[in-house]
C-alpha cells in the first residue's frame, strides 16, 4: 500500500469515528484517531481473519484492550468486509445496534472478547495465546498456526492485572502474542505524569518481554516492528508507539478533551479539511479505501486450512476438544465412590473427581494460585512451563488470583480447552472483576473455590468469607455450588462441565462431612436440580429445614432432635439456588410448600435467604466477621449447632 493511500485508509477511520461518536453525543473519539495508524498496517499487512467465517479456528486474535476506543474496532470491522454495515456505524451506541459503548463478543462479529474494564483485555489476550501455544504443540502448526494481537492503553499499563497477566506470560515465554501500546501519555484527568512515571519497558523487560519503541505514525516503522516481533517467539513482545491521541484535531490533538467526549460539530468539520477531507461529508467510505482493507486472501487462507484439516489425522480430535464436554463424555467419566458413614471435605471430593476427570479430559487446563495441596488440584499432571506445554495439564498461576480469572477468560474465548482455577474464597474478593466478565461474557469458565467458611477455624476472620456466597449469587448468569457432602460434589462437577453458558463456584469445604448414607437419605441426584427434598418425614412436615454445604449435616441432626420433640421436620439440601429457581413452580412448590415455616442455615451473612424463608420463617447465619478459634468453637459461638437450628425451628412451630 502506498503512502498516499495508507493515508486515505487512516483519515476514514478518523472520520468515522468522528462521525459515530458526535452523532451519538458520546463516545472516545481521540484514541480511534490516535492509533488509526497502527491499527491501518496490523489490518491490512498482518493480521490473518476471514469476514465471510469470524470464528474461523486457526484466526489470528485481535483485543482491543482499550475498549474504549471501540469505533477504531467497529471501523476496522466495516471495512474489513465483516457483517457491520454502515447504519451500524451510524448507530453507534443506540439500542438494539451492533456497535455497543465497548465491545462485547458474541454480539459484533469479529469481536473476540467484551472489553472496557482496563486491563482485563490485555490478560485474555494471554489466555488466548497460552491456549495457541497449547493447541499448537498438541495438534502440530498444520493446525493451529496463528497470532494474538492487541492494542493496549496506558490505563491498561497501569491496571495491577495487567502486569500480574504479564508476569506470568514473560515467565512461560508466551511467543507469537505482540501487544501495540498506544503510548500516548493521556489519561481522562491529564497527562499520565499525574500519577504514572515509570518505565514501563523496563518493567515489562525484566518480565521477560521483548520490548520496542516507535512513532505510532509512522507507518513503515510500525510495520517493521511488527515484523521484528513476530521474529520472536520464545517472548511475548510489546511496541510503545508513541502517538497523540485526537491526531489531526486542530484544537484539541494531544489533549485529554479527546479523550472521552465529543470533538464538537464545529471540531469535526475543522479536523476534516485539516486531513484534507470534505468537512461536510458523514461516515465518508471511500471506494478504494474499502478495496484497499478487503484486499487480504483471508479466503484463501481459510480454505487452505479447511483443505489440511480435512486430510489431517488428527483433525477429528481437535473437533472433538473444541466441541468440548459431550453428554456421551460425562455419561462415561468413571466417577468416584465415596464410602458412607466415613468423612470427607468436600474439598477432597473435588480432588477425586478432577482426578477421575484428568486422564479422561485432556482439554481440561487449570490449576490454581499458590494452593493446590489446599485446593484440591494437584492431578500428577505434566505442569505447562516455558520448556514445553504439550500433553500438559497443570498450570502454576503464582499468587494472580485477578489474572489467573481474566486468563482463563482468554483460554475460554479461545475455543479447545475448559479452563479452570482454584484459591480460597475469601480471595474471591482479589478475582471478582474477572468473574464478573466470565458472567457478562457467558463463559464457561470452573472457578474452584475451597475453605469456604468460618469453619476453616483458626487463620480467623482474614481468611473466613461471609459476604462472599451473596456476591457469587448476585452475578448473572453464574451458576454457584455450595454441595453437602461427596456426592453432591460429584454432581456438581458434572453439571459444571455440561454447562455450556456461564461461570460455574464450586464452593468446597475445608473440614470433613459426613458423606450421606444414600440408601436412608435422598438419592444425590436431586442436586442436578439445584434443590431436593434430603430427608422427609412419614406425615406432612411441620417445619422445613433449609441449609446449604456443611449446614446440611447439621441440619439432619437437628431433625432428629426435632423428632424427639414431637415434630417432625422436612430437610431440602440447596446445593444451587439459581438452578433450583429454574425448576417449574410444581416442583418448587413440592420441595418447598409454602404453607410450611422454613429455618434457612447458611455460615453466611443472611441477606438473601428472607426470599426463601418468608416473613413467618428464620434465618441462622452470620450478619458479622467471623474470629479466630477451633471450627467447633466458632459453630457453638455462633449457632451453627444441632441445638440451636431446633430450638430455631420448634419456636415457629410452637410460638
Amino acid at each position: 500500500m502506498d503512502a498516499n493511500l495508507h493515508r486515505r485508509c487512516v483519515n476514514t477511520i478518523k472520520g468515522l469515528s468522528m462521525d459515530a461518536v458526535q452523532a451519538a453525543n458520546s463516545g472516545h473519539p481521540g484514541m480511534p484517531m490516535g492509533m488509526a495508524d497502527v491499527a491501518t498496517v496490523l489490518w491490512t499487512r498482518f493480521l490473518k481473519f476471514d469476514p465471510a467465517d469470524p470464528q474461523w479456528f486457526d484466526r489470528d486474535r485481535f483485543v482491543l484492550s482499550a475498549g474504549h476506543g471501540s469505533m477504531l474496532l467497529y471501523s476496522l470491522l466495516h471495512l474489513s468486509g465483516y457483517d457491520l454495515p454502515l447504519q451500524e456505524l451510524r448507530d453507534f451506541r443506540q439500542w438494539g445496534s451492533r456497535t455497543p459503548g465497548h465491545p462485547e463478543v458474541h454480539h459484533t462479529p469479529g469481536v473476540e472478547t467484551t472489553t472496557g474494564p482496563l486491563g482485563q483485555g490485555f490478560a485474555n489476550g494471554v489466555g488466548m495465546a497460552f491456549a495457541e501455544r497449547t493447541l499448537r504443540e498438541t495438534f502440530g502448526s498444520e493446525l493451529c498456526d496463528h497470532w494474538t494481537y492487541a492494542i493496549v492503553s496506558d490505563g491498561d499499563l497501569m491496571e495491577g492485572v495487567a502486569y500480574e497477566a504479564a508476569s506470568l506470560a514473560g515467565h512461560l515465554g508466551l511467543g507469537r502474542l505482540v501487544y501495540l501500546w498506544d503510548d500516548n501519555r493521556i489519561t481522562i484527568d491529564g497527562g499520565t505524569d499525574l500519577a504514572f512515571s515509570e518505565d514501563v519497558l523496563a518493567r515489562l523487560e525484566a518480565a521477560g518481554w521483548h520490548t520496542q519503541r516507535v512513532d505510532g505514525h509512522d507507518a513503515e516503522a510500525v510495520a517493521a516492528a511488527i515484523e521484528a516481533a513476530r521474529g520472536v517467539t520464545s517472548q511475548p513482545s510489546i511496541i510503545a508507539c508513541r502517538t497523540v491521541i485526537g491526531h489531526g484535531s486542530p484544537s484539541y490533538a494531544g489533549t485529554s478533551k479527546t479523550h472521552g467526549a465529543p470533538l464538537g460539530v464545529d471540531e469535526v468539520a475543522a479536523t476534516k479539511a485539516a486531513l484534507g477531507m470534505d468537512p461536510d461529508a458523514t461516515f465518508a467510505v471511500p471506494d478504494d479505501v474499502v478495496a484497499a482493507f478487503r484486499a487480504h486472501d483471508g479466503a484463501r487462507e481459510r480454505a487452505a486450512w479447511l483443505s489440511r484439516h480435512a486430510e489431517h489425522p488428527d483433525a477429528a480430535r481437535l473437533d472433538a476438544w473444541l466441541a468440548g464436554a459431550s453428554d456421551a463424555f460425562l455419561g462415561e467419566v468413571a466417577w468416584p465412590s465415596f464410602e458412607t458413614g466415613t468423612k470427607l471435605a468436600t474439598r477432597k471430593a473435588s480432588h477425586a473427581c478432577l482426578k477421575a476427570l484428568a486422564g479422561a479430559a485432556p482439554w481440561l487446563v487449570g490449576g490454581s494460585a499458590d494452593l493446590a495441596g489446599s485446593n484440591g488440584t494437584k492431578t500428577g499432571q505434566k505442569a505447562f512451563s516455558r520448556d514445553g506445554f504439550g500433553g500438559a495439564g497443570t498450570v502454576h498461576f503464582g499468587i494472580r488470583e485477578h489474572a489467573m480469572g481474566s486468563i482463563c477468560n482468554g483460554i475460554s474465548l479461545h475455543g479447545g480447552l475448559r479452563p479452570y482455577n482454584a484459591t480460597f474464597l475469601a480471595f474471591h474478593d482479589y478475582q471478582r472483576p474477572a468473574v464478573r466478565m466470565s458472567a457478562l461474557m457467558e463463559l464457561p469458565v470452573l472457578y474452584i473455590y475451597t475453605h469456604d467458611s468460618i469453619f476453616l477455624g483458626e487463620d480467623g476472620p482474614t481468611h473466613q468469607p461471609v459476604a462472599t456466597l451473596l456476591a457469587l449469587r448476585s452475578l448473572p448468569n453464574t451458576s454457584v455450588w455450595r454441595p453437602a457432602d461427596a456426592a453432591e460434589t460429584a454432581i456438581a462437577w458434572r453439571e459444571s462441565l455440561a454447562t455450556r453458558r456461564g461461570p460455574s463456584a464450586l464452593i468446597l469445604t475445608r473440614q470433613g462431612l459426613p458423606v450421606l448414607d444414600r440408601s436412608t437419605y435422598a438419592s444425590a441426584e436431586g442436586a442436578a436440580r439445584g434443590g431436593y427434598v434430603l430427608a422427609d418425614s412419614a406425615g406432612p412436615p411441620d417445619v422445613c429445614l433449609l441449609a446449604t454445604g456443611s449446614e446440611v449435616a447439621t441440619c439432619l441432626a437437628a431433625r432428629d432432635l426435632l423428632a424427639e420433640r414431637g415434630l417432625s421436620a422436612r430437610v431440602v439440601s440447596l446445593p444451587n439456588r439459581e438452578r433450583f429457581l429454574a425448576q417449574d413452580a410444581a416442583y418448587q412448590s413440592d420441595v418447598l410448600p409454602a404453607d410450611v415455616p422454613r429455618v434457612a442455615v447458611e455460615a453466611a451473612v443472611t441477606l438473601g435467604w428472607e426470599r426463601w424463608t418468608g416473613a413467618g420463617g428464620a434465618i441462622i447465619g452470620i450478619d458479622t466477621f467471623g474470629a479466630s478459634a477451633p471450627g467447633g468453637v466458632l459453630a457453638e459461638k455462633f449457632g451453627f449447632t444441632a441445638a440451636n437450628v431446633a430450638s430455631t425451628a420448634e419456636s415457629l412451630v410452637r410460638p
